[in-house]
């Protein structure tokens, strides 16, 4: 019995081709919708996974006050690195850093890029790895030496793309030359407004900030705490510290910004969530606006099928086969329609990736979701109706026109 109801259902879809379609079509653009939110979600949430990935969630990073010009000496130096780890408590190691931009040439190849002055444990603090070379040292940093450590997009605008040809040579920085002794790995990471690893070119800290870099620099403090779970009294313990170390009183505003880098990721990841959760719904909306065609569609074929009906239960058919038989009509269409839009959707995503230039991700999760709710969608909207052809009074049904 249940093969031939499904026969008849099939059978009753395909009589009337145009108008079964039509109300696929609502569900084919419902569930491709859904996978290519999902994977623009996904995405955006793997976006943030790389511009964060050098950067640990027990980092603090400490900046200039907001309100002290770039032109104003800042109190915030490599000094205060000794100072932290002289006093720390929940502070594992720290790090300084000075940046700022700067024309920069080798042969006919010339453009601006940013120098990165930091003390030698940058590296391992911010998960920098080397393709060819060496990584300056102490030693280096103690003697002003000018040696230069170049990131990735760097190296594939002035040596097209080649570290082993860029040791050993000599590149210009204004008016100052720099031996490049190694190249980095990319990252795709890059620390806000701040720099980009990739596009810069690293120098020991105390060549930057005596020989290299004028004016207009940005100074950077990287302070680990020992773990996750002290963040919060080594983010405190940072500040007190830094306080002390710049003689500032109580009457006194910081000069100094303290961020939490677990909640720059954090608040990076909310924000990617809401925004799939968002898109998510609008595409939900999509399904349930197809789910009301499909009712729609199935209280016309149950007007148009009446004496059908009539016949069905005159010869014996029960008001369970009758609703099962209508009920499998929807749930056809919505399986068959969700089949489709598994496919488009599965095929826009690279176009979306491509033309939109953003970075999709195709998600399991997406499909099983989407695919699911479209079955859902089926059944609730096809149940109705069904259950109103299952309970015509088969003389009624007989006698209509």
């Amino acid at each position: 019995m249940s093969f031939e109801m499904l026969r008849m259902a099939i059978e009753a879809l395909l009589a009337n081709k145009i108008r079964t379609l039509l109300s696929m079509l609502g569900i084919i653009i419902g569930v491709s919708t859904v996978i290519a939110v999902v994977g623009i979600g996904a995405g955006a949430q793997q976006d943030v996974a790389d511009q964060y990935k050098n950067l640990s969630v027990t980092s603090i990073i400490v900046l200039e006050s907001r309100g002290q010009s770039v032109t104003t000496a800042s109190k915030i130096s490599a000094e205060d690195v000794n100072t932290i780890m002289s006093n720390e408590q929940y502070i594992d190691t720290a790090t300084a850093a000075v940046s700022g931009d700067m024309q920069v040439s080798y042969g006919r190849a010339s453009n601006q890029f940013t120098i990165f002055g930091a003390l030698p444990n940058q590296f391992e603090i911010s998960n920098l790895n080397l393709v060819i070379g060496e990584l300056y040292t102490e030693e280096d940093n103690d003697n002003r030496a000018r040696v230069a450590v170049l990131g990735s997009t760097i190296v594939e605008e002035l040596f097209d793309g080649d570290p082993e040809s860029a040791i050993g040579e000599t590149i210009n920085v204004g008016a100052k030359t720099l031996e490049v002794i190694g190249t980095l790995e990319e990252t795709g990471t890059t620390m806000g407004q701040f720099l980009s690893y990739d596009d810069s070119i690293y120098i020991p800290y105390s060549t930057a900030e005596k020989s290299i870099l004028g004016t207009g620099t940005r100074i950077m403090l990287t302070v680990l705490a020992d773990n996750l779970d002290v963040i919060d009294l080594a983010f405190e313990e940072l500040g007190l510290i830094l306080r002390e170390a710049h003689n500032l009183k109580a009457d006194k505003d910081d000069d100094f910004r303290l961020l939490n880098a677990g909640s720059i990721i954090g608040a990076a990841q909310s924000t990617a969530s809401t925004m799939t959760i968002l898109l998510t719904s609008v595409a939900a909306i999509v399904l349930l606006v197809s789910g009301v065609g499909i009712m729609n569609v199935m209280f016309v074929t149950v007007a148009e099928r009446t004496k059908e009906i009539g016949v069905a239960k005159a010869i014996g058919g029960k008001q369970s086969d009758i609703l099962m038989q209508f009920l499998l009509e929807s749930i056809i269409l919505s399986i068959i329609g969700g089949v489709i839009g598994i496919g488009v959707g599965q095929a826009i995503l690279p176009l979306v990736e491509k033309f939109a230039n953003m970075t999709v991700v195709a998600s399991v999760l997406g499909v099983v979701i989407a695919f699911s709710f479209s079955v859902i969608v089926g059944i609730f909207f096809g149940f109705y109706p069904a259950l109103k052809a299952s309970r015509l009074d088969p003389v009624d049904a007989l006698r209509s026109e």
